[in-house]
């Protein structure tokens, strides 16, 4: 098939990508001209494993292309992807102003019969939306057209968005009319057919800020366990073991940090929330999920300034290891480590930060600061620092030299806020250590001099 997707984001270029490997010919198009270029010449502005390597081969061998616009673009084309972003507004709700911007051009550049299958993350009735915009874009050129219309939401997990793409656990495609749902399930062809749902558009539509708003209430809710846990002296990996046997609750998404970030989880469940509320109904689940997360990124300050008392972090360095908001990424958006930085700078610490892929993003968004030192080795963050803080569980992190750590630190102090390490050898090691929902590790206090 000849395909068209438009955006060339993080769901986009790898829905171009990985449907390019399956020989159908795509075209990615995007109206940012710079990152145009920058995928013509092969290079993928964020990182995401395998990712660059399968767009090379897919280039060479002629299967896959960019533009930056969609006049030509379309002509031939059989179904054409919607993936641009919706970010959040000010109040909390999906922002469709890319997502109308992308239907009208559709409707400018449509010249035949043309299948619009919308994967953008959209709140119930969009769809409906894109298509009344397209067909009035057809009206003004006088054309007797009108799109077909599918909602094929995306469940791309980064760090794993290729294997999610071509393995997925399930494909949903929303569609009206059986002969719709066919030419997607020849699309689809190389994905088990029991793992393809069909369904309604407004249920499709549904289905994905369901699933992500499941997964991020099973984070607050193990957080908010994390926190009960420090206050009456119980261990939230031994709660959360005896909670994972049970078969109606299982281990997924059970681990307790230091809140979650990314492009997903915060915008959809603001979304959700934000159309429910619009529709009449105030969920009150969904609010305090956003609340306990919100609070949650304030945890490693806390356990910091807890740390240091009366004295506080103004004029100290803090090392941080981890910048992006999960591993095997690049994407910093809403990530932990952000509040940690800006209540720090604000604070008057000075922070040393290291991460393996996403300094340069970070340093977009927060900018130059003289009171924040981007290093390129993880122990240069930890040397001369009076604490550590670990925000993100890449692997790097979790078998450090802790001997070597120790002697560049200027006091032993650590704050995990992914609980990578035991409690028993961080003790036995002689640190301070403050991880999430489990008791601390004190050094024994230190006598005074003459006594």
């Amino acid at each position: 098939m000849k395909l068209v997707v438009i955006g060339s984001g993080y769901v986009g270029l790898v829905t171009g990508t990985c449907l390019a490997r399956f020989g159908n010919s795509v075209v990615c198009v995007d109206t940012d001209k710079n990152k145009v270029e920058t995928l013509r010449k092969g290079e993928v502005p964020f990182y995401e494993p395998g990712l660059s390597d399968m767009m090379a081969r897919n280039m060479a061998e002629g299967r896959l292309q960019f533009a930056s616009a969609l006049t030509g673009a379309l002509d031939g084309a059989e179904v054409c992807f919607v993936t641009v972003g919706t970010p959040s507004t000010q109040d909390g709700g999906a922002d469709l102003a890319y997502v109308e911007s992308a239907a009208r051009d559709i409707g400018r550049a449509m010249s035949g019969p043309l299948l619009v299958a919308v994967k953008s993350t959209v709140p119930v009735g969009t769809n409906g939306k894109v298509e009344a915009w397209i067909t009035e874009e057809l009206r003004k050129q006088g054309a007797d057209l009108r799109p077909d219309m599918a909602s094929n939401p995306e469940f791309l997990r980064e760090g794993a968005a290729v294997r999610d793409f071509v393995e997925p656990d399930r494909v949903i495609v929303g569609s009206e009319s059986p002969e719709i749902a066919e030419r997607m399930k020849e699309l689809y062809s190389f994905v088990e057919h029991d793992k393809i749902l069909f369904m309604d558009i407004a249920s499709a539509e549904m289905a994905k800020y369901a699933a992500n708003a499941m997964l991020a209430t099973r984070i607050s809710f193990m957080n908010e366990m994390a926190n009960i846990c420090e206050r009456v002296g119980a261990n939230v990996d031994s709660v959360r073991q005896g909670m994972a046997l049970d078969t109606r609750i299982g281990n997924k998404f059970l681990y307790a940090g230091c809140g979650y970030g990314g492009s997903c989880f915060p915008k959809d469940v603001r979304a959700i929330r934000d159309f429910a509320a619009s529709s009449g109904y105030v969920s009150q689940i969904l609010t305090a999920v956003d609340e306990v997360n919100t609070r949650q990124k304030e945890v490693l300050y806390e356990k910091l300034s807890g740390h240091f008392g009366a004295s506080g972090v103004s004029g100290r360095t803090i090392a941080l290891w981890g910048l992006a908001f999960k591993p095997k990424t690049s994407d910093t958006r809403e990530a932990p480590a952000q509040t940690l930085i800006r209540r720090l700078l604000t604070e008057g610490a000075r922070v040393q930060a290291h991460d393996p892929r996403a300094i340069e993003e970070t340093r977009q968004v927060l900018g130059e600061h003289q009171g924040l030192i981007y290093v390129h080795d993880p122990y240069d963050a930890v040397n001369g620092a009076d604490a550590l803080v670990v925000a993100t569980e890449w692997d790097v992190y979790k078998q450090p030299d802790f001997e070597r750590v120790k002697r560049l630190l200027k006091a032993p102090v650590v704050v995990d806020g992914r609980n990578l390490y035991s409690l028993s050898e961080m003790k036995r090691r002689g640190f301070d250590y403050y991880s999430v929902g489990r008791p601390a590790v004190r050094r024994p206090a230190e006598p005074e001099r003459g006594a």
